[in-house]
């Protein structure tokens, strides 16, 4: 039988690729299927371009946020349009507003970032302990994740942020200390998955200790959800804490933050002032649609699902 030169070479070229495949690591292969992935790959640009601009504010714009320029140029700057001087315009204090959205942006991140992280760290290990050990242990920890839930998230958070007196550490950490169940949630249920597998078991045979089996065995082949769950809560946590300071129990002033300045900005709409809650609008919105398709496109790479 002749064998057809054409297809011997495409099957050699179909074994080479699927070798190179097989060498790689998840991460790599996540990472080379997020980037043919545009709308994730807009989302990463749009939170690098963020963190980039809310680490070199400095040298960005050559205001502070803080200086009331209605005392050195007087009322001309005082709800200034927008122009080449003020890009985003300035509030009725004279402040340039495009510098305190960049500043705002510093006070976004950190809260979104460090309460995720602390939602993280909590989730994680009660949701790793309740999948492996079950039983008891599981009914409680998942008693507690219940309860956590059966409460308005946004009321919970405003009622700890509400009775304690206000500041940033005590925001994000109220939020995180209430955030963490739906990680726990997710990572729960990976366990109760990867537990039955048989490097668990062989670890189990040779004598490995509980902490050693959860945290090297187990905990490392279920990182991938967590790391998507993680990054769409990051978005979720920058819209609340814009709720709170919208609300007034967030950010203080004069901390540029850009649910408060939405708040300020909102009475002078009808005026036709529309740039003052706009500008702080639209900054929540690319960062947040930054972090919901990062975290879409996360899903869709780190999903062993989808592999082809």
């Amino acid at each position: 039988m002749e064998t057809r030169p054409d297809l011997q070479k495409e099957t050699t070229v179909t074994k080479t690729k699927n070798k190179k495949r097989e060498g790689r690591s998840l991460w790599m292969d996540g990472w080379i299927r997020l980037k043919k992935n545009k709308l994730a790959m807009f989302g990463l640009y749009l939170v690098i371009i963020i963190v980039l601009a809310a680490l070199f504010a400095p040298f960005i714009t050559k205001y502070d946020p803080y200086t009331q320029l209605i005392w050195t140029e007087g009322r001309a700057a005082q709800l200034s349009p927008p122009s080449a001087k003020h890009w985003f315009g300035t509030d009725v204090y004279g402040r340039d507003i495009f510098t305190r959205v960049i500043y705002g942006a510093r006070i976004s991140l950190q809260i979104g970032i460090a309460s995720v992280l602390i939602s993280v760290l909590i989730g994680v290990p009660l949701g790793a302990i309740a999948g492996y050990y079950g039983g008891l242990v599981d009914d409680v920890i998942s008693w507690l994740i219940n309860v956590i839930f059966a409460f308005p998230f946004l009321l919970f958070v405003l009622a700890i942020v509400a009775y304690l007196p206000p500041s940033l550490i005590i925001m994000y950490v109220a939020i995180g200390v209430v955030n963490w169940a739906s990680i726990a949630r997710v990572v729960r249920g990976q366990v109760l998955s990867v537990k039955e597998k048989e490097y668990v078991e062989a670890a189990n045979a040779l004598g490995s200790s509980d902490f050693r089996v959860i945290f090297k065995h187990i905990l490392p082949n279920v990182l991938a959800p967590v790391i998507v769950q993680a990054t769409l809560r990051v978005g979720n946590v920058i819209m609340l804490e814009a709720a709170l300071s919208f609300l007034g129990f967030g950010v203080q002033p004069p901390e540029p933050s850009w649910g408060y300045m939405i708040n300020q900005g909102r009475q002078f709409l009808l005026a036709g002032k529309w740039w003052w809650s706009v500008f702080p609008g639209i900054a929540i919105m690319m960062l947040v649609l930054g972090f919901n398709l990062l975290g879409d496109g996360l899903r869709d790479a780190l999903d062993p699902r989808l592999k082809q």
